[in-house]
């Protein structure tokens, strides 16, 4: 299972260009907004979980912030942003893992995920993700998933969909609901998916 997970993520960046997915962003404007609004500054310590080849982390760079680390299954995904981001890579922290099975050598300020969560269907993944989030986060947790008004597959897998409300009881152990919004992502093919997008602070 966890290896058909890690090659079905190998396959759709290798056979694929990011006009060709439907998550690609040319502006994460959502996700810079959420960042900036934390108010945490330029050294804030930043993982973008499932970031695959997002130009998330091309966008951060270009504001000034210093400790970003980008993790994705898809050692072929993370490859296709270091070499768009050219000598820039450089000041950034990629790791290759399954979330699931993500061992942190540092806690982060803040999590950031888009589109990751809604890939963890089963409860022992779902629950392993939120065990790593309160260990491992001091601040703030933003996460994005398909709303129960988007989609019910993407890239060819199950996803699971978030309301608000299940969004927030996921994490109400250990984090507290900031915001969340339901936002409409028009994909490379003109097609309308529908997010919850949410942040949470930790409770201290």
């Amino acid at each position: 299972m966890e290896i058909d997970r890690k090659n079905h993520w190998e396959t759709v960046y290798e056979t694929k260009q990011p006009n060709e997915v439907s998550w690609t962003q040319e502006n994460p404007k959502t996700s810079l907004d959420f960042i900036s609004e934390t108010h945490l500054g330029k050294s804030a310590k930043i993982i973008d979980v499932g970031g695959g080849d997002s130009k998330l982390v091309d966008f951060l760079l270009e504001e000034g912030y210093e400790n970003i680390t980008v993790l994705d299954i898809s050692s072929k995904a993370l490859k296709r942003a270091q070499k768009r981001l050219g000598k820039n890579a450089d000041k950034v922290s990629w790791i290759v893992s399954d979330v699931t099975e993500f061992k942190p050598e540092t806690s982060y300020d803040i999590w950031h995920d888009r589109a990751t969560f809604h890939f963890l269907t089963m409860p022992e993944q779902i629950k392993k993700y939120i065990e790593i989030t309160e260990k491992w986060v001091t601040d703030f947790l933003i996460v994005g998933a398909f709303s129960e008004n988007g989609p019910k597959k993407c890239s060819g897998l199950e996803i699971k969909q978030y309301s608000e409300m299940e969004m927030e009881n996921q994490f109400s152990k250990s984090f507290k609901k900031l915001k969340c919004i339901a936002e409409d992502h028009i994909t490379p093919f003109e097609t309308t998916q529908n997010f919850t997008f949410c942040v949470f602070e930790k409770i201290k």
